[in-house]
């Protein structure tokens, strides 16, 4: 799943194009439907998006929606996203798969303490 510079996950919504990279005059690539940002793979690294705190929460709200996160998880999935948000300057993405991360940890220690 990648996060567009414009704050949408793409998921299937894409459409295929043809850009010219140092590859190749004519390279398939990928571009976004709702905004129509096409994604360079070969010259350029996945776009980065660098959220305010209140964005970048909306964001996780809906990506934890997207993956199906159990509702009694949602919140402590949030907290870790403020709280990474605080610690630094990495990507919204980044910050996102970090959250995600440290909530699959914590759910497989609440499944190991059940009798």
């Amino acid at each position: 799943m990648i996060l567009c510079e414009c704050g949408e996950f793409i998921d299937g919504c894409t459409f295929k194009d043809y850009i010219e990279t140092r590859a190749n005059p004519s390279t398939p690539t990928v571009g976004h439907e709702k905004c129509g940002l096409i994604f360079n793979f070969i010259d350029a690294d996945i776009p980065k998006r660098y959220s305010s705190k209140t964005e970048l929460k909306s964001l996780a709200f809906k990506f934890a929606e997207k993956i199906k996160i159990k509702t009694d998880l949602i919140g402590s999935f949030l907290l870790e996203v403020d709280r990474l948000k605080s610690c630094g300057t990495k990507s919204d993405m980044e910050i996102m798969i970090q959250a995600y991360k440290f909530l699959e940890n914590l759910y497989q220690d609440l499944d190991s303490n059940e009798p």
